[in-house]
């Protein structure tokens, strides 16, 4: 029987206000974003790129506009009827769960794949790498995001560091959309090996600072990640 995705509802229901957000909520539009994208490559006209896990299609809309060629996917069908409104047939697109294997798509053919703040929905690392590394082309990057593996042992008060355990909060940061948010928690190990063992060389690794725009909409928040991460961004090559 096939399961689905552990967060496809919880984003199902918060789609649209995730959309209208996506722009000025400040941990993503000032804090992940401007991080995740300072590790992309310089030029990336002419590129094909694969943004794996596209929400409402604010990334693959940026892409596009430098020049490169994407392929968006997303396992929230809500989520791409979105990023389809958004990028108005400049992509093509599919709805797809990075926990099951990517044969819609062939053997080295992107040069980047870009996944931010998807990873933490998927459990099995090892069987995404892998098909992350068989589709890049030789050389090509995997550029993604996820919450800071020691910001989450902290904030759900885990028994177990070392365990890859499913964690839940109520995310409320989205207008009048309340929503249970399920994810996977892991310990850093678990964030980094299953990328060695797969083949990738790790380039860099992103502890982002809060930008001044967040410092403006959110002083709170912005003090608070000023002295501790809440993601980690991570850029590797085949």
């Amino acid at each position: 029987m096939n399961e689905k995705p552990i967060a496809l509802d919880a984003y199902e229901a918060l789609a649209e206000s995730y959309a209208a957000a996506v722009e000025t909520k400040p941990h993503n539009a000032f804090y992940e974003r401007p991080a995740t994208l300072s590790l992309l490559p310089e030029n990336i006209k002419g590129k094909k790129i694969l943004d794996a896990g596209c929400g409402p299609g604010v990334y693959s809309e940026r892409l596009i506009k430098q020049g490169a060629s994407v392929f968006a996917i997303d396992a929230s069908p809500k989520m791409i009827e979105l990023a389809a409104e958004r990028l108005n047939g400049a992509a093509e697109m599919r709805v797809a769960d990075l926990s099951k294997p990517l044969d819609f798509l062939e053997d080295s053919a992107f040069d980047l794949i870009l996944s931010p703040l998807v990873l933490d929905y998927v459990k099995d690392w090892r069987a995404v790498f892998a098909e992350f590394y068989r589709i890049l082309r030789p050389s090509g990057h995997l550029v993604f995001s996820v919450t800071h593996p020691f910001f989450d042992y902290i904030y759900f008060k885990s028994n177990d560091y070392f365990a890859i355990e499913v964690v839940s909060c109520e995310w409320r940061g989205f207008e009048k959309v309340r929503v249970q948010m399920p994810s996977y928690r892991r310990p850093l190990g678990e964030l980094l090996n299953p990328l060695l063992e797969i083949g990738f060389q790790i380039e860099k690794i992103v502890e982002p600072l809060p930008t001044e725009e967040f410092k403006a909409a959110d002083p709170k928040h912005y003090e608070e990640l000023s002295a501790f991460p809440a993601f980690i961004c991570i850029r590797a090559k085949k």
